[in-house]
């Protein structure tokens, strides 16, 4: 089964429906979950992360899994799904920060 018809079936199991709110509420996740994806997809291409203050990663990190239980709790599957994404992304961005500090000095 894939993810889009698993997604769902959870909200019909939930009795939750598609409505203008929770429409709205999937853009937003779908917006925040992917905002630093350009920044990683940037140190990626160039190399270069110097400017990335990993104690703000570290952060937000924790700040999603706090998003995460929260979901788990209210047993709602948008902030399950958009903050365990965005803590892959952040995870990555992590990686690539560690792995191309300092390497943009010229």
């Amino acid at each position: 089964m894939s993810i889009l018809a698993s997604f769902f079936n959870d909200y019909r199991k939930y009795n939750m429906s598609l409505n203008p709110t929770t429409i709205f509420g999937i853009i937003a996740s779908a917006l925040t979950t992917f905002s630093l994806l350009p920044q990683l997809i940037k140190i990626i291409k160039e190399k270069e992360a110097k400017d990335i203050s990993l104690v703000m990663l570290f952060v937000l990190m924790a700040g999603v899994s706090c998003w995460i239980y929260y979901g788990i709790l209210k047993e709602d599957v948008i902030i399950i799904v958009a903050n365990s994404v965005s803590f892959l992304l952040n995870g990555a961005l992590v990686a690539m920060t560690i792995i191309h500090k300092g390497r943009g000095d010229k």
